[in-house]
């Protein structure tokens, strides 16, 4: 499996997890400047950024040691970017990471909190 249907794989999985949870995805594969989001989502009334890890194994610092200090600022803007092009109103925003691992799926909610200046 390369490396982009592993992604895909990665995204449906975590989106079927995170909806059997009580999540209500909104959008998926998002393309904003300067980044991609993989899955926008709510639950109860918070919006939900999230962004998917599928790894064949466990190793490198599990899911949250790819997401670097650039990572995070490129997710923000996009994320930015989808509120106001969408007009949503919610009374908080995170950032989770889910990491579909073959073991199972780890779910990190707040992962990062977004900086005060972007959100």
């Amino acid at each position: 499996m390369n490396t982009r249907t592993k992604g895909q794989h990665g995204e449906e999985e975590a989106t079927r997890f995170l909806e059997s949870k009580g999540y209500r995805v909104l959008a998926r594969n998002v393309l904003a400047q300067g980044g991609e989001l993989d899955i926008v989502a709510s639950v109860k009334k918070t919006l939900v950024f999230v962004e998917v890890k599928a790894r064949a194994y466990e190793a490198f610092g599990g899911p949250l040691a790819a997401i670097t200090s650039a990572k995070k600022k490129r997710l923000e803007r996009a994320a930015l970017q989808y509120i106001k092009e969408h007009g949503l109103k919610f009374d908080s925003v995170r950032f989770d990471v889910v990491c579909v691992l073959p073991t199972g799926i780890e779910h990190i909610e707040n992962a990062f909190s977004p900086s005060r200046t972007t959100l």
